[in-house]
């Protein structure tokens, strides 16, 4: 490899780690393990300051001297560092309270999954979480500085979230997320208890204060001059149209208007409905989509009661697949995947192996309500998120070693992570590993939600429609729970662009397969192409398809 390049590479992840502590210790990089984010905007200036010359950097590079693998890293370290600064110049975080992903969530979501191997590493832990409760000040002038901008979030997002603080600040301090990280074995039981009355001032004195100066600032300045819902999207805001723009550049990695995306999905929806009445018809006696979209909705025969129910149909799936995936793949993963349960969070969400096996890779079932979890969705949300879906695609790129630089091992595109994603629940019908025409049914309803999501995120933040106009279309469109449909489309509202990456994702890799398929003919290997597809790390779509072509000619 060009060494000049990989050591630009390599340079910038380092970059990354230190701007990203909590991802660093995510990673099993426990160097910045006293730390968390800074939100501050002069991090943010400086973040993309940064970023910025990065990209010019690597465009330097002549790609008449770069081999096939020096231009897939020149291409995806200029696609990483240009999109994240484009998109971190519309500043956000000035409208950033956010009930799906934000800070009151994360707590309870990712600090007990923070590896801690060492005594020096839990008296890091302590001063992260110091460093949780400036961040969250951080958070709290940003916020601030979106009133003085009129730039503020929809009234759904505040009385949610200013919800979920109240819950928070009104549990106990020894119920806390900050006491649940992880012990290093080293650790006695009464050297346990000592951290652990530690960690419970900081949470007293620090984390707690700091979140209740937030939730003041979210309830009562925000709040009073919240958009209304009706104009909860992008379009609310004046510059909302350049800020859904970059949005979709990051997250598709493709040049594509809204207006485009929106027709895919509508076109998406028409032909759904055929599969539907073909499949489904004849499980559920039905020949309307109407009445096959309230059984699957409604009917509590096809729903799960507990929690434990929905992680056991999500573990005897797993044990299909793991089966099943040596026939379908040539590089397999050395790390295994888990299946945990989670209360809080998006309804399903995958966290990688830890490079330092501390960890395996995690899917997480979120079972606060396990009756909006239908017994038929469960296979295919399990082949999405696990295997083949994420940990095959994500496993293997940490494990492609010193091969090719660790930020393309690592850094997560989402076109392409989720369109894999999504491309695996089909491709497990191929394999035969759904279990009967019912789950089939839930391979359909996971298609619903992703086409809709094309038609609803165009429409609530570029076309003008409101939030109960998403939640209305949804429920005429899918099979989906109403709670589930609320809790999409808020997370859509929260994270602008990002749901329409898993269908623009999926398409295009099964075009690359198709034209790949009629290019080769009889010589079209399936394990090869599935190889070609994660022997890089993580690309963008049209690095992806120089990728497949080169393999295909080969």
């Amino acid at each position: 490899m060009n060494q000049d390049l990989r050591a630009l590479a390599d340079e910038y992840w380092e970059y990354v780690l230190k701007a990203n502590p909590t991802e660093a210790h995510m990673l099993g990089d426990y160097r910045y393990i006293d730390s968390f984010e800074d939100a501050s905007r002069d991090a943010e200036d400086e973040d993309i300051a940064a970023r910025r010359s990065f990209a010019q950097r690597a465009r330097a590079f002549d790609i008449s001297e770069l081999s096939t693998s020096d231009r897939t890293t020149q291409e995806t370290l200029i696609y990483e560092a240009e999109s994240k600064a484009a998109v971190s110049e519309m500043r956000q975080a000035e409208f950033g309270v956010d009930p799906i992903f934000g800070p009151q969530v994360a707590a309870q979501v990712v600090i007990p999954q923070l590896s801690v191997k060492t005594v020096e590493h839990a008296e890091g832990m302590l001063d992260k979480y110091v460093s949780f409760a400036r961040m969250l000040d951080q958070s709290t002038e940003r916020v601030r500085e979106g009133i003085a901008s009129r730039r503020v979030n929809a009234e759904f997002a505040v009385e949610r979230t200013v919800g979920q603080l109240n819950s928070l600040l009104a549990s106990p301090i020894n119920e806390s997320p900050f006491l649940r990280a992880q012990m290093p074995e080293a650790h006695s039981e009464e050297d346990t208890a000592a951290w652990r009355e530690r960690a419970a001032a900081i949470v007293r004195d620090s984390v707690n204060p700091a979140f209740e100066r937030y939730r003041n600032v979210i309830r009562d300045e925000v709040g009073p001059v919240a958009r209304p819902d009706d104009q909860a999207g992008l379009f609310g805001l004046a510059d909302g149209d350049l800020v859904y723009s970059r949005l979709l550049d990051r997250f598709t990695t493709l040049s594509m208007q809204p207006g485009e995306i929106h027709q895919i999905g509508l076109q998406q929806i028409d032909a759904l409905a055929d599969e539907y009445l073909q499949i489904a018809g004849p499980v559920l006696d039905s020949t309307s989509l109407d009445e096959i979209f309230t059984t699957l909705r409604d009917d509590a025969e096809l729903h799960h009661t507990t929690g434990e129910d929905v992680i056991a149909a999500s573990e005897t799936a797993f044990a299909k697949a793991k089966a099943a995936m040596g026939d379908w793949f040539g590089r397999l993963p050395e790390s295994d995947c888990v299946v945990q349960e989670v209360k809080s969070g998006p309804v399903a969400f995958y966290f990688p192996p830890a490079d330092d096996g501390s960890r395996p890779g995690t899917f997480f079932m979120n079972t606060a309500d396990p009756t909006s979890w239908g017994t038929f969705e469960i296979e295919a949300t399990t082949f999405h998120e696990g295997i083949p879906g994420h940990h095959l695609q994500i496993a293997i790129a940490h494990e492609l070693g010193d091969s090719i630089p660790a930020f393309q091992r690592n850094a997560f595109i989402s076109a392409y992570g989720e369109g894999w994603g999504l491309y695996t629940e089909r491709l497990a019908d191929e394999m035969g590993l759904y279990g009967s025409e019912l789950d089939r049914i839930g391979m359909l309803m996971a298609d619903s939600m992703r086409v809709c999501r094309l038609v609803v995120d165009t429409g609530m933040h570029s076309l003008g429609w409101s939030r109960q106009r998403g939640i209305d279309y949804m429920a005429d469109n899918s099979p989906m729970a109403m709670h589930s449909i609320v809790e999409e489309i808020d997370r859509y509202l929260s994270m602008p662009g990002q749901a329409v990456s898993y269908m623009i994702g999926r398409i295009e890799i099964q075009r690359m397969r198709s034209e790949a398929e009629n290019s080769m003919g009889d010589r079209f290997d399936i394990r090869g192409f599935h190889d070609a597809v994660l022997g890089s790390g993580l690309v963008t779509l049209p690095t992806l398809d120089r990728i497949v072509n080169e393999w295909a000619t080969a």
